[in-house]
């Protein structure tokens, strides 16, 4: 028996690429590992196999279309302070982000 994979509402996918995580992938497209489960009830968390397509959520807008992107010892705070903004507000327009866990290469929206 072959399985099909449900179509993805966002038609936004990931490739599973050796090593990773649902944590991981959660992390890197700015979402949780609740709403890829969500997307992807099948999905076995604990074998992730390599090339398969996990279904991502639609892209969170961001009002501004400025970013910025996570460099080594960056923290929300320095970013604000930086931009002139507040921890807060880059919650605010960041809902999906671990404060806490910030990592090189994820790309945060600033406000305008």
């Amino acid at each position: 028996m072959t399985t099909r994979q449900q179509p993805c509402p966002s038609g936004r996918y990931w490739r599973v690429k050796r090593g990773e995580t649902l944590y991981y992938i959660a992390q890197s497209t700015a979402t949780t590992v609740n709403q890829l489960l969500k997307l992807n009830p099948n999905i076995d968390i604990n074998n992730l196999r390599i090339g398969s397509l996990i279904c991502l959520p639609p892209e969170q807008p961001c009002p501004s279309g400025i970013f910025w992107e996570i460099t080594a010892g960056d923290t929300l705070f320095a970013i604000a302070k930086s931009s002139n903004t507040t921890v807060e507000k880059l919650l605010e327009l960041n809902p999906n982000i671990n404060p806490n866990n910030l990592f090189i290469g994820q790309n945060i929206c600033l406000p305008g």
